[in-house]
């Protein structure tokens, strides 16, 4: 394990815990996209579902284990604890222009054709695009708060990160997964605009929207 993948791992971790601490000293869950972190919930839950069959390493099971609980603790405040504080208006994204074309290139496109198998390549696609509502709810508000970008801050440093690691795996090892890279290299283009805005400070967030499609 290099240096690369420890450090996406932890920025991964570190927006999820920002989300939640900013959701529970809040208690509010506005400007938050509940498909989103439903989305990430499926993501993770059909990625770690070898979590039964293959030991790993103490550390790579941690990780699953705290990732799960966290997404699904982010899942349980938006949709139950807080949820009269969920902008249920502007978080309109339609999960089945991602679910469906996801689900049938997951069974197209795959590294062998088992259950397990075509699940994970499903939560590799899926996670391509499950911050989509979220940008796509910021572009229909205009506005996000400090806290939130932030947590969309490390979300894409998580990935670029996971980039690194790629190429670094790839010169070192001869090692390079298609599916993986491409997929990681689709999200990261998602973030790109955001992360132009969040280092610059000198524009609006909803400038957004000039890269994401408008509600109707």
């Amino acid at each position: 394990m290099n240096i690369f993948r420890i450090l996406g791992d932890v920025s991964h971790l570190l927006a999820m815990i920002i989300l939640l601490v900013k959701i529970w000293r809040s208690k509010s869950c506005a400007g938050i996209s509940g498909k989103s972190q439903i989305l990430f919930a499926l993501v993770f839950t059909t990625r770690y579902l070898d979590l039964f069959t293959i030991f790993i390493s103490v550390y790579n099971t941690v990780m699953k284990v705290i990732f799960l609980v966290c997404a699904y603790i982010t899942v349980y405040m938006i949709y139950m604890k807080f949820h009269k504080t969920f902008d249920r208006e502007h978080d309109s994204f339609r999960l089945e222009f991602l679910l469906v074309p996801v689900t049938g290139l997951s069974f197209l496109e795959n590294h062998s054709f088992t259950p397990l198998e075509i699940l994970w390549t499903f939560s590799i696609y899926l996670e391509s695009v499950a911050i989509l509502p979220q940008l796509f709810m910021i572009s229909k508000t205009g506005e996000a708060e400090t806290i939130t970008t932030h947590y969309l801050f490390f979300l894409g440093l998580y990935r670029a990160l996971y980039l690194a690691n790629w190429i670094w795996r790839y010169h070192t090892e001869n090692f390079y997964d298609q599916i993986a890279v491409v997929s990681g290299v689709v999200q990261t283009i998602f973030y790109c605009d955001f992360f132009y805005l969040y280092v610059t400070k000198g524009r609006r967030l909803e400038d957004l929207s000039s890269c994401l499609p408008q509600p109707q």
